[in-house]
Protein backbone atom coordinates (compact mmCIF):
# COMPACT_ATOMS: atom_id res chain seq x y z
CA UNK A 1 0.00 0.00 0.00
CA UNK A 2 2.80 2.42 0.89
CA UNK A 3 4.55 1.58 -2.37
CA UNK A 4 1.36 2.35 -4.33
CA UNK A 5 0.96 5.71 -2.57
CA UNK A 6 4.58 6.60 -3.35
CA UNK A 7 4.08 5.73 -7.03
CA UNK A 8 0.90 7.83 -7.18
CA UNK A 9 2.70 10.78 -5.55
CA UNK A 10 5.59 10.45 -8.00
CA UNK A 11 3.21 10.46 -10.99
CA UNK A 12 1.40 13.54 -9.63
CA UNK A 13 4.62 15.48 -9.05
CA UNK A 14 6.02 14.47 -12.45
CA UNK A 15 2.82 15.51 -14.29
CA UNK A 16 2.64 18.85 -12.52
CA UNK A 17 6.30 19.68 -13.19
CA UNK A 18 5.93 18.59 -16.82
CA UNK A 19 3.11 21.08 -17.24
CA UNK A 20 4.88 23.89 -15.40
CA UNK A 21 8.07 23.50 -17.44
CA UNK A 22 6.57 22.96 -20.91
CA UNK A 23 3.56 25.27 -21.23
CA UNK A 24 2.28 27.10 -24.45
CA UNK A 25 -0.92 28.78 -25.67
CA UNK A 26 -3.34 26.37 -24.01
CA UNK A 27 -6.75 26.55 -22.40
CA UNK A 28 -7.77 25.24 -18.98
CA UNK A 29 -11.45 25.03 -17.98
CA UNK A 30 -12.73 28.50 -18.84
CA UNK A 31 -15.76 30.75 -18.90
CA UNK A 32 -15.50 32.09 -22.47
CA UNK A 33 -11.99 33.58 -22.50
CA UNK A 34 -10.78 33.54 -18.89
CA UNK A 35 -9.88 30.58 -16.68
CA UNK A 36 -12.66 29.64 -14.27
CA UNK A 37 -12.52 28.01 -10.84
CA UNK A 38 -14.04 24.84 -12.33
CA UNK A 39 -11.86 21.70 -12.26
CA UNK A 40 -12.35 18.65 -14.46
CA UNK A 41 -13.61 15.66 -12.42
CA UNK A 42 -11.11 12.92 -11.55
CA UNK A 43 -10.43 10.45 -14.38
CA UNK A 44 -12.70 12.31 -16.83
CA UNK A 45 -11.79 13.90 -20.15
CA UNK A 46 -12.92 17.13 -21.74
CA UNK A 47 -12.65 17.72 -25.49
CA UNK A 48 -12.89 21.31 -26.68
CA UNK A 49 -12.87 22.62 -30.25
CA UNK A 50 -12.65 26.42 -30.40
CA UNK A 51 -12.94 28.48 -33.59
CA UNK A 52 -12.55 32.24 -34.08
CA UNK A 53 -13.81 34.30 -37.02
CA UNK A 54 -13.64 37.84 -38.47
CA UNK A 55 -10.08 38.82 -37.61
CA UNK A 56 -7.86 41.26 -39.53
CA UNK A 57 -4.24 42.23 -38.98
CA UNK A 58 -2.87 45.76 -38.75
CA UNK A 59 -2.35 45.94 -42.53
CA UNK A 60 -6.00 45.09 -43.09
CA UNK A 61 -5.15 41.69 -44.58
CA UNK A 62 -7.51 38.86 -43.59
CA UNK A 63 -6.00 36.49 -41.05
CA UNK A 64 -7.50 33.90 -38.71
CA UNK A 65 -6.74 32.61 -35.24
CA UNK A 66 -5.87 28.91 -35.44
CA UNK A 67 -8.45 26.34 -34.46
CA UNK A 68 -7.81 25.03 -30.94
CA UNK A 69 -8.45 21.32 -30.34
CA UNK A 70 -7.82 20.66 -26.66
CA UNK A 71 -7.97 17.76 -24.23
CA UNK A 72 -8.24 18.32 -20.48
CA UNK A 73 -8.00 15.49 -17.94
CA UNK A 74 -8.87 15.30 -14.24
CA UNK A 75 -5.60 13.84 -13.02
CA UNK A 76 -6.38 13.67 -9.30
CA UNK A 77 -8.82 15.43 -6.99
CA UNK A 78 -8.70 19.21 -7.51
CA UNK A 79 -6.08 19.03 -10.29
CA UNK A 80 -6.57 19.09 -14.07
CA UNK A 81 -3.94 19.03 -16.82
CA UNK A 82 -4.39 19.65 -20.52
CA UNK A 83 -2.85 19.65 -23.96
CA UNK A 84 -3.94 21.72 -26.97
CA UNK A 85 -3.26 21.50 -30.69
CA UNK A 86 -3.41 24.79 -32.62
CA UNK A 87 -3.62 24.47 -36.38
CA UNK A 88 -2.44 26.01 -38.59
CA UNK A 89 0.59 26.90 -36.46
CA UNK A 90 4.36 26.47 -36.53
CA UNK A 91 4.31 25.40 -32.86
CA UNK A 92 0.97 23.63 -32.46
CA UNK A 93 1.39 21.65 -29.21
CA UNK A 94 0.73 23.51 -25.96
CA UNK A 95 -0.10 22.65 -22.33
CA UNK A 96 -1.98 23.85 -19.22
CA UNK A 97 -2.75 22.89 -15.61
CA UNK A 98 -4.96 24.16 -12.78
CA UNK A 99 -5.48 23.36 -9.09
CA UNK A 100 -8.45 24.51 -7.07
CA UNK A 101 -11.34 23.96 -4.67
CA UNK A 102 -15.09 24.31 -5.23
CA UNK A 103 -17.48 26.50 -3.23
CA UNK A 104 -18.60 25.24 0.17
CA UNK A 105 -21.29 27.19 2.04
CA UNK A 106 -19.84 30.68 2.68
CA UNK A 107 -16.35 29.75 1.44
CA UNK A 108 -15.77 30.81 -2.19
CA UNK A 109 -14.23 28.62 -4.87
CA UNK A 110 -10.56 29.24 -5.54
CA UNK A 111 -8.20 28.15 -8.31
CA UNK A 112 -4.71 28.96 -9.54
CA UNK A 113 -2.80 27.70 -12.51
CA UNK A 114 -0.58 28.26 -15.49
CA UNK A 115 -1.70 28.59 -19.12
CA UNK A 116 -0.60 30.08 -22.44
CA UNK A 117 2.90 28.78 -21.73
CA UNK A 118 4.73 27.27 -24.67
CA UNK A 119 7.70 25.21 -25.68
CA UNK A 120 9.51 27.86 -27.75
CA UNK A 121 11.22 30.60 -25.76
CA UNK A 122 9.82 34.11 -26.31
CA UNK A 123 7.59 32.79 -29.11
CA UNK A 124 4.89 30.69 -27.44
CA UNK A 125 5.88 30.80 -23.74
CA UNK A 126 3.36 33.43 -22.62
CA UNK A 127 3.50 31.74 -19.18
CA UNK A 128 0.34 33.29 -17.78
CA UNK A 129 0.08 32.54 -14.08
CA UNK A 130 -3.34 33.33 -12.60
CA UNK A 131 -5.44 33.10 -9.49
CA UNK A 132 -9.25 33.28 -9.40
CA UNK A 133 -11.90 33.26 -6.66
CA UNK A 134 -15.62 32.80 -7.32
CA UNK A 135 -18.85 32.96 -5.33
CA UNK A 136 -22.45 32.29 -6.35
CA UNK A 137 -25.04 34.86 -5.30
CA UNK A 138 -28.58 33.67 -6.01
CA UNK A 139 -30.42 34.77 -8.06
CA UNK A 140 -27.70 36.99 -9.57
CA UNK A 141 -25.33 34.22 -10.59
CA UNK A 142 -21.65 33.49 -10.05
CA UNK A 143 -19.09 36.29 -9.78
CA UNK A 144 -15.40 35.51 -10.39
CA UNK A 145 -12.47 37.84 -9.70
CA UNK A 146 -8.80 37.23 -10.33
CA UNK A 147 -5.38 38.43 -11.40
CA UNK A 148 -2.86 37.30 -14.01
CA UNK A 149 0.79 37.90 -14.88
CA UNK A 150 2.70 36.61 -17.90
CA UNK A 151 5.84 36.87 -20.03
CA UNK A 152 6.66 40.58 -20.33
CA UNK A 153 8.42 39.99 -23.65
CA UNK A 154 5.27 38.65 -25.32
CA UNK A 155 2.41 40.36 -23.50
CA UNK A 156 3.07 43.85 -24.88
CA UNK A 157 1.07 46.75 -26.28
CA UNK A 158 1.27 48.16 -29.82
CA UNK A 159 4.57 49.99 -29.23
CA UNK A 160 6.24 47.06 -27.51
CA UNK A 161 5.90 48.16 -23.89
CA UNK A 162 5.13 45.38 -21.43
CA UNK A 163 1.45 44.79 -20.70
CA UNK A 164 1.80 41.50 -18.88
CA UNK A 165 -0.45 41.95 -15.85
CA UNK A 166 -4.16 42.46 -15.42
CA UNK A 167 -7.41 41.78 -13.64
CA UNK A 168 -9.98 39.08 -14.41
CA UNK A 169 -13.70 39.57 -13.78
CA UNK A 170 -16.56 37.28 -14.87
CA UNK A 171 -20.29 36.88 -14.39
CA UNK A 172 -21.96 33.61 -15.37
CA UNK A 173 -25.33 31.99 -14.70
CA UNK A 174 -27.38 28.97 -15.70
CA UNK A 175 -30.49 30.50 -17.30
CA UNK A 176 -32.21 27.11 -17.63
CA UNK A 177 -31.24 23.44 -17.56
CA UNK A 178 -29.88 23.85 -21.13
CA UNK A 179 -28.81 27.50 -21.45
CA UNK A 180 -25.87 29.19 -19.69
CA UNK A 181 -24.74 32.79 -20.15
CA UNK A 182 -21.56 34.68 -19.30
CA UNK A 183 -19.73 37.99 -19.58
CA UNK A 184 -16.01 37.91 -18.88
CA UNK A 185 -13.32 40.56 -18.87
CA UNK A 186 -9.53 40.67 -18.75
CA UNK A 187 -7.78 44.03 -18.40
CA UNK A 188 -4.56 44.93 -20.17
CA UNK A 189 -3.37 46.27 -23.53
CA UNK A 190 -1.85 43.04 -24.87
CA UNK A 191 -3.75 40.55 -27.06
CA UNK A 192 -5.08 38.96 -23.86
CA UNK A 193 -7.09 41.99 -22.71
CA UNK A 194 -10.70 41.64 -23.85
CA UNK A 195 -14.39 41.45 -23.02
CA UNK A 196 -16.45 38.44 -24.13
CA UNK A 197 -20.24 38.08 -24.12
CA UNK A 198 -21.92 34.79 -24.91
CA UNK A 199 -24.06 31.82 -24.06
CA UNK A 200 -23.96 28.06 -24.38
CA UNK A 201 -26.60 25.50 -25.27
CA UNK A 202 -26.58 21.96 -23.86
CA UNK A 203 -27.39 19.53 -26.69
CA UNK A 204 -26.86 16.40 -24.58
CA UNK A 205 -25.88 15.67 -20.95
CA UNK A 206 -22.19 15.74 -21.96
CA UNK A 207 -22.18 18.06 -25.00
CA UNK A 208 -22.62 21.84 -25.32
CA UNK A 209 -21.55 24.67 -27.60
CA UNK A 210 -20.69 28.27 -26.73
CA UNK A 211 -21.51 31.17 -29.06
CA UNK A 212 -19.74 34.41 -28.09
CA UNK A 213 -18.54 37.80 -29.27
CA UNK A 214 -15.15 39.10 -28.12
CA UNK A 215 -14.17 42.78 -27.99
CA UNK A 216 -10.42 43.42 -27.63
CA UNK A 217 -9.11 46.22 -25.42
CA UNK A 218 -6.36 47.26 -27.84
CA UNK A 219 -7.54 47.77 -31.42
CA UNK A 220 -3.98 48.55 -32.51
CA UNK A 221 -3.07 44.88 -31.98
CA UNK A 222 -6.35 43.15 -32.78
CA UNK A 223 -8.11 45.53 -35.16
CA UNK A 224 -11.32 43.55 -35.49
CA UNK A 225 -13.46 41.85 -32.88
CA UNK A 226 -14.14 38.12 -33.14
CA UNK A 227 -17.02 35.67 -33.08
CA UNK A 228 -16.18 32.37 -31.44
CA UNK A 229 -17.84 28.95 -31.33
CA UNK A 230 -16.60 26.51 -28.72
CA UNK A 231 -17.74 22.87 -28.78
CA UNK A 232 -17.36 21.11 -25.41
CA UNK A 233 -17.69 17.34 -24.84
CA UNK A 234 -17.12 15.54 -21.55
CA UNK A 235 -16.44 11.79 -21.41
Amino acid sequence: MKKFKMIKLFVLVFAFNFCVMNFAHATPSTQIWNPSTDIQAVKTWHLGIDNYFSVKDNKDHPVAFPTDVGLTYGLVKNLEVGIDFFEPSENPVQFNAKYGFSEKEVIPAIAFGLCNAGTKKDVTDYNIIYGVVAKTFNPIGRISLGYYIGNKKLLVDEIGDKANTGLIATWDKAISDKVWAAVDYASGKSFYGSTSLGFSYLFAPNTSIIFAYTIYNNDKITVNNTVTTQLDINF
